[in-house]
């Protein structure tokens, strides 16, 4: 989970523990490429689309794919939607939850993306 806001990031590591998933967390692109490094065995990389430092979350997905191939990315965001929606469209293979979503819409989420 790489999220700058505090409360949504613990929101999110809460509600998803609580499903049994187990979640690492990250607050800025930097530290979850870092995360990552150490953390070999992730399934779902969730991440904001606004963050701070280096890259967005679409640059960071970018960067991920091209280091760890095969790695499932759900975005979110309240804002920049167009950094991944175009013309009303997400751009294809984009996997994506608006802000403010609930712990159940966020499990359906997760799991579908993950079956």
């Amino acid at each position: 989970m790489v999220e700058d806001d505090d409360d949504v990031r613990s929101f999110v590591c809460t509600a998803l523990g609580e499903l049994g998933y187990h979640v690492i967390s990250a607050r800025d692109s930097t530290s979850a490429l870092a995360t990552l490094e150490t953390n070999g065995d992730v399934d779902l990389l969730f991440t904001d689309v606004g963050l701070p430092g280096a890259m967005n979350g679409r640059q960071l997905a970018d960067e991920v794919g091209l280091r760890w191939p095969g790695l499932r990315v759900l975005f979110t965001t309240a804002y920049a939607r167009n950094a991944i929606v175009h013309q009303g469209r997400l751009d294809p293979g984009v996997n994506f939850i608006a802000k403010p979503f609930t712990q159940t819409e966020l499990a359906q989420k997760v799991q579908r993306i993950l079956l």
